[in-house]
């Protein structure tokens, strides 16, 4: 059974950084897709990056510029490094991956439980 973990939430100052990491377990296929979903309160999930096998990335456009996303050298490894954390950033962070390329598209297949990200101001 493929799990995603997700770590690295927490309490941040605007203007502060913070890196989430996510590890996948129980596959031994490398996912072609890795990346990164948020949901706010009252709001529905969104994207923020994705990342694919080959390396090309999609970002959200409120994130461009403030956050990179890469691929660890252990299989199925994904990081998000945030910068310049603004209070709107607030959200459950989510990790999800699919075996697909889904750069462009939705529907990833597997996801993780969230992490909690709060930016005050």
């Amino acid at each position: 059974q493929v799990r995603l973990v997700e770590s690295g939430g927490g309490l941040v100052q605007a203007g502060g950084s913070l890196r989430l990491s996510c590890a996948a377990s129980g596959s031994i296929t490398s996912f072609n897709t890795m990346g990164w979903y948020r949901q706010a309160p009252g709001k529905q999930r969104e994207l923020v990056a994705l990342i694919i096998s080959g390396g090309r990335t999609n970002y959200a456009d409120s994130v461009k510029g403030r956050f990179t996303i890469s691929r660890g050298n252990a299989k199925n490894t994904v990081y998000l490094q945030m910068n310049s954390l603004k209070p709107e950033d607030t959200a459950v962070y989510y990790c999800a991956a699919d075996f697909r390329d889904r750069l462009y598209t939705s529907g990833m297949n597997y996801w993780g439980k969230g992490t909690l990200v709060t930016v005050s101001s």
